[in-house]
Formats: structure tokens, sequence, C-alpha cells
């Protein structure tokens, strides 16, 4: 389950993409545009120290992009490369935005919620010692076969960056399609997402063993 606070945050995310977002060699879209939010889902850290949501963005007239990203207490070891920035919360304080394709605590989530089909997290506040959920934006859905148990996502051995960003981590392939639906057919169980106009499911990610 996600928490979700209603606080302010110094620069946004949607801030900080638009100054990231541009520079990144799968990026199609207005570079000078502010991105926009069109929607977005989350998952569970089992330990409950780390942020994980998915943003599905547009700039100006550009396609929708997915940018996984993940937001930290600390600054994650050796992932100075995939920091997107710093932001300020008015409740959490200090928060290191990352790249969540470069940050294990993602891989190990997203193969979880393909492979074990655990799927995405609950989002809710606490208002006056009660809990309201949040609808999700997003409703996403894993095909192919289920395991019990996903083999352990300890680190992060290799990104290869491009309009799929696969990541290696150990016996587990993941490949993220940084534009939903351009790609179909890949190996692996699939992650598909649906949203508020795009109600057909379009593939958002990828999964299988070494």
């Amino acid at each position: 389950m996600a928490l979700l606070y209603r606080a302010e945050v110094r620069p946004t995310k949607l801030e900080l993409l638009a100054a990231w977002l541009p520079g990144q060699d799968w990026f199609q879209g207005e570079a000078d545009a502010t991105p926009e939010r069109v929607a977005a889902y989350r998952f569970d850290d089992p330990a409950g120290q780390v942020g994980i949501e998915t943003l599905l963005v547009r700039a100006g007239a550009g396609p929708i992009h997915q940018v996984p990203l993940t937001y930290r207490g600390a600054p994650l070891d050796s992932a100075r490369r995939w920091l997107i920035g710093t932001m300020e919360h008015s409740v959490l304080g200090r928060r290191w935005v990352y790249d969540a394709c470069g940050d294990p605590v993602y891989g190990a989530a997203l193969a979880s919620a393909v492979l074990t089909g655990t799927g995405q997290a609950e989002e809710y506040f606490e208002v006056d010692g009660r809990r309201e959920v949040r609808a999700p934006s997003t409703a996403i859905a894993a095909d192919g076969p289920r395991l019990a148990t996903v083999p352990p996502v300890g680190s992060i051995d290799k990104v290869e960056h491009g309009d799929l960003t696969r990541i290696v981590c150990g016996s587990v392939e993941l490949t993220v399609l940084r534009r939903p639906g351009e790609h179909s057919g890949l190996p692996g169980s699939r992650l598909t997402g649906s949203w508020a106009g795009q109600q057909i499911a379009l593939p958002l990610a990828y999964v299988s063993l070494r």
C-alpha cells in the first residue's frame, strides 16, 4: 500500500522531468513544453523505504512516455548517473528522485508484479485517523505464467537505454517500453495498462528469466 501526503513539493515531479526528459535519447516531444501527467501507477517496496511510481507523461503534441521513478530519503550508493534531481517535500523532507531503471528496488517490484501477479499498490491518504483510498488512474494487468516467488534482485547488472530500456538483474531481465504500445510480442511475461482516453490495454513492460 502507498501512503500519500497532501504536501507541498518543490520542485514538482513534472518540473524535474521538464529539465531531464529532453536529454534522453528515447524522448520524442517538444523540448520546451512542460510535461503533462496523463496517468500513473505505483508498486510497493516491501521494506517501506522507497517510493516507486511510474508516470505516463506527454510533452506538447508528442507521444506518451513511460517514466518509472523512485523516491528515496537518502542518496542511492553508486547511482549518480540515475539521479534526476532532488525535491523538498513538506512532510518527508528532502527526497532524491531517480530514473527507476537504475534502481534495484524498482527492478524487484516490477519483476514481482509481472511474474507473481502482485499488481499495483493501493494508494491512500490518512484523514483524521481514517483511510481514504484514491482510485488508480491506470489499470495494469500481467499476462503470462505465474511463479510462486521471483529470483532475488539484489543489484542492477546492466541497463541498455533506448525506446526499449533493457535491465539485467541477475537471472531476471526486464524490458521497459518508454513509449507504451509501440512494441509488442517481445519474449517473456507482459505488463499491460490502460487509462482514461486509452481503453485498449497497451504493453508497458516485459519480464523474463535468463
